[in-house]
């Protein structure tokens, strides 16, 4: 998330107004709106590879995935029309399952996403870990699984929701790894993540390369 534009109060009507007239993304954060930051080309490349790998598994399926320009809204509803509290955003990739649920007539402002992920930057990596995903839990409880993205190495954090409402986190590393996300039935491979990335050369032993859970 990028610096406010300026220090105003807006409500979350304004925000719509204001985000659907621009040509540019901006998200709302209780009350403030920022300017999202250009990516990388590294970043880019990641989220492009995600899309495919992420879509052309759910080919068939009750579930899509959209990338980057899907708005996620976490916080209360209806909206009242003087309300200032709340999160839109948007993740990079976002997966929903059967029919899609939306703010309004619009329907760029999904209210049920099952997966979401987000490629990490070094401005932005702290509000994904901390806040955002504090809204998500608190906000969204079609959300099943959470995955951060590095792009400084081949690591993928994975937040999975329990049956009973708590989340459990996994670390899956290294190039000759995968992971599962289960409530689609998708299968990441790393390799196929990080296609076209080259990280600096490191001293690691492959055979270290491992998921692990805590």
């Amino acid at each position: 998330m990028a610096t406010s534009q300026a220090q105003l109060t807006f409500t979350a009507d304004d925000y719509l107004a204001l985000e659907r007239a621009s040509e540019e993304r901006h998200e709302f954060l209780d009350g403030q709106i920022y300017a999202m930051a250009g990516e990388s080309p590294d970043h880019g490349t990641i989220c492009s590879n995600l899309t495919i790998a992420i879509g052309s598994q759910l080919k068939g399926t009750p579930c899509q995935v959209w990338s980057k320009d899907t708005k996620v809204r976490s916080g209360p509803l209806p909206l009242a029309k003087w309300r200032t509290k709340g999160l839109f955003s948007y993740p990079d990739l976002v997966v929903a399952c059967g029919k899609g649920k939306y703010l309004d007539e619009h329907r760029d402002v999904l209210l049920n996403p099952h997966v979401i992920i987000e490629v990490l930057s070094p401005a932005t990596e702290a509000f994904d870990r901390g806040e955002k995903f504090l809204r998500y839990q608190s906000w969204l409880p079609t959300l099943s699984d959470y995955l951060l993205v590095s792009q400084s190495s081949p690591m993928v954090t994975h937040n999975v929701k329990r049956d009973d409402g708590g989340w459990s986190l996994y670390f899956c590393e290294g190039l000759k790894e995968s992971l599962l996300i289960q409530s689609i039935n998708c299968s990441l491979v790393m390799a196929d993540v990080y296609d076209r990335i080259e990280f600096p050369a490191v001293n690691n032993n492959d055979e270290d390369d491992s998921q692990r859970s805590i």
